[in-house]
This record gives C-alpha cells, sequence and structure tokens, in this order.
C-alpha cells in the first residue's frame, strides 16, 4: 500500500470530526434548552437535538467535509438530505436513543454526559456511511442510480 494513500482518509476524517465536534455543540444546546430549560423528557429532547444537528452536519458536510466532490450546489441535494437522514441520521438517532436510554436510564448519567457518550458510539459508523453511500461524487453517484 502507497504511504500517502491514507492521507485524503485522514483529511477528510479530520474535516468529518471538526464538523461533528459543531454539531456537538449544536446537539448540546438543543437539548440543554429541551430538557434543561422546557422540561421535555430527555428522550423526546435526545431525539428533536440529534435532528438539529443532523441537519446542521448535513450542509457542512456536503459543503466542507465532501465538498471536493463537486457537490455544492449540483441538483440532488434535498435527495441526499434524505438520504443523510435515512443511513446516518438514522445511526445518530436511534443510536444515541438507545445509548441514552442506557447511560441515563440504566447507569443513572447525567443526560449531557450520557449523550456525549452516545455521540461518540456512534461516530465512526456515521463517517463509513456518508463517505460511502451520501456523499457520492457525482461520477459514482450516476453509477450507482444505474444499478
Amino acid at each position: 500500500m502507497k504511504p500517502g494513500r491514507w492521507q485524503p482518509l485522514f483529511l477528510r476524517w479530520v474535516k468529518f470530526s471538526a464538523v461533528g465536534w459543531l454539531g456537538v455543540g449544536v446537539q448540546l444546546g438543543a437539548l440543554t434548552l429541551l430538557a434543561g430549560h422546557l422540561g421535555l423528557h430527555y428522550l423526546v429532547a435526545t431525539a428533536l437535538a440529534v435532528e438539529s444537528a443532523i441537519i446542521h452536519n448535513f450542509f457542512w458536510h456536503q459543503r466542507w467535509t465532501w465538498g471536493d466532490r463537486g457537490l455544492r450546489g449540483t441538483p440532488g441535494r434535498w435527495h441526499r438530505l434524505v438520504r443523510f437522514n435515512l443511513t446516518s441520521g438514522s445511526i445518530s438517532l436511534l443510536g444515541n436513543i438507545v445509548f441514552m436510554s442506557v447511560f441515563v436510564g440504566q447507569f443513572g448519567l447525567h443526560y449531557l454526559v450520557g449523550n456525549l457518550a452516545s455521540i461518540a458510539s456512534c461516530a465512526i459508523l456515521n463517517f463509513v456511511v456518508s463517505d460511502r453511500l451520501v456523499f457520492l461524487a457525482l461520477a459514482e453517484s450516476a453509477q450507482a442510480s444505474c444499478e
């Protein structure tokens, strides 16, 4: 294997992680507002907070993380958003609900600590799904739709 082969993937992972950390801020802010200030049940608040981070992350990933694939401003953005929600979003949403019910409901962790642990538990799978199914280069996307 060539030494430089992993560099583009590593750079994309760094970008993915940076967007993810911004999304963590969005998610924790929404969770604090919804559960801490508005009094919603922590699982309902988690679902809404995760969706707000999913939408935030999608637009940053399309523009920056996978921006080199020529997707910005191209047709199909809303289709990619739906695909992102159905794949990475579902992993995040279901993963966060399941992990939160364990970390908070079973282990008694504070909901913000449990949410951080839940996010970390879903990160790698979300990266792989996004890279291989959602943000395909235009040529790959056209080929995949023909199959």
